[in-house]
């Protein structure tokens, strides 16, 4: 098998760990794999063949935590409607759309929390034993959601007279993680309000156990304080959304290594939506949902402040929220509640890879893949200088930007 050698020189360097930016350091990849990063300046080594980025930005491949990708971003009832009845030959081609433009904005891998179908999960199948995804993919199949409560449209309930653990462990075995909804929807009408708790203590904990005898996680949806403390008592490892959860929650998860995914970019995207449509542009729902957004970034510095384990996760295949620009959007929402460059990239790309399991994917350093991007200018050009990627390297080559857009061929 012939060796294959690459050397580029970054202008500027964001490893993904939280470490501060570097300047002028020479990565030396063989075979895919981070061999050395050095200091340009004390590189002796002949300088012919390395690519030069001396005028870029180097940042890790990103990882979006939470996505839906049977779904698209449309407000359209008759596109979201379709969507929810499609057959899997149609979820195929746009789950297929989705990817690339997930990968189009630099996310190299996703954690995707479910679909009614589990057609996510047959198109991972599909598309590994053609051994041809441009982005990694984590899937659940299909969610959990109790009987008569919200979550229908990303999966099922427990058959009657089978508990959700009893379920778990009869699942397709194919499946990254378990997904389960432990509350409804924000209210638009009133702020705060908190919906009941779908399952309870006894039935997450049996549940949570049952997940780990396979050697797989569990992703909650939750929002509001109760719902939430329940999916954490019970041991779940991530808390999605996490709306309304309030201090205690937060402290709670910081003391038991809990990650949160705030897929802020939810309320941001709704509330751009209403105010954009002149009939409600001074309505209740508007008004709420900026609040909402305000009380999220609130509880986002407080996580900070509280040594809390964050992710990005956008919830892109909810209304206005885009698959791969939303990412932009989240990361920008993460730095406004006052996290740095450094630290946003390290939720996305650090966090985000354990959280996934993702083996030697994530930050740029020596012995992982060589997964990362390429954009325009000094780091103070991010996040926006992720909407024009100059080149994005994956194991599959190298994809350069030509004619206005980005080119997805192997090296």
């Amino acid at each position: 098998m012939k060796t294959e050698k690459i050397k580029m020189r970054a202008g500027w360097l964001i490893d993904g760990t939280g470490a501060p930016a570097r300047r002028n350091v020479i990565i030396k990849i063989e075979n895919g794999i981070i061999q050395s990063l050095s200091d340009a300046e004390f590189y002796n080594v002949d300088q012919n063949g390395i690519t030069d980025f001396s005028a870029f930005t180097i940042i890790p491949g990103l990882i979006d935590s939470h996505v839906h990708l049977c779904m698209s971003g449309a407000h359209d009832q008759k596109i979201r409607q379709k969507q929810l009845k499609s057959t899997f030959a149609d979820a195929e081609h746009v789950i297929s759309a989705h990817l690339r433009q997930l990968f189009l904005s630099g996310v190299v891998a996703v954690r995707d929390g479910g679909d009614y179908g589990a057609y996510a999960l047959r198109y991972k199948k599909k598309q590994q034993d053609k051994k041809n995804s441009i982005v990694e993919m984590k899937t659940a199949g299909q969610a959990w959601h109790n009987h008569g409560r919200y979550g229908k449209f990303m999966g099922r309930a427990p058959s009657e007279g089978k508990t959700l653990a009893e379920e778990i462990l009869y699942m397709d075995k194919s499946i990254d993680h378990v997904k389960i909804i432990n509350s409804g929807l924000n209210s638009l009408k009133e702020f705060g309000k908190e919906t009941l708790p779908q399952f309870n203590l006894n039935d997450l904990k049996n549940t949570v156990n049952a997940a780990s005898s396979l050697g797989l996680k569990v992703m909650a949806h939750a929002n509001g304080r109760l719902p939430v403390k329940i999916a954490i008592e019970a041991g779940c490892a991530s808390i999605e959304h996490g709306f309304f959860m309030g201090e205690k929650n937060l402290a709670l998860m910081a003391e038991k290594k809990i990650t949160w995914v705030p897929t802020a970019c939810t309320m941001k995207a709704y509330a751009e939506h209403l105010s954009k449509d002149r009939i409600h542009q001074d309505s209740i729902e508007a008004a709420i949902l900026k609040k909402i957004l305000e009380d999220q970034l609130r509880q986002l510095a407080m996580a900070k402040a509280l040594g809390v384990t964050v992710a990005v996760g956008t919830d892109s295949g909810s209304p206005g929220v885009h698959h791969g620009s939303s990412i932009i959007e989240e990361l920008k929402l993460f730095m406004q509640a006052g996290f740095s460059l450094e630290e946003t990239l390290k939720a996305s790309v650090l966090n985000g890879a354990k959280l996934l399991g993702l083996n030697k994917t994530g930050p740029i350093i020596k012995g992982n893949k060589a997964l990362f991007i390429v954009v325009d200018g000094s780091p103070g050009g991010l996040p926006e200088s992720l909407n024009k990627i100059k080149a994005v390297y994956t194991s599959q080559g190298c994809s350069r930007r030509k004619a206005g857009h980005l080119e997805i061929s192997k090296s």
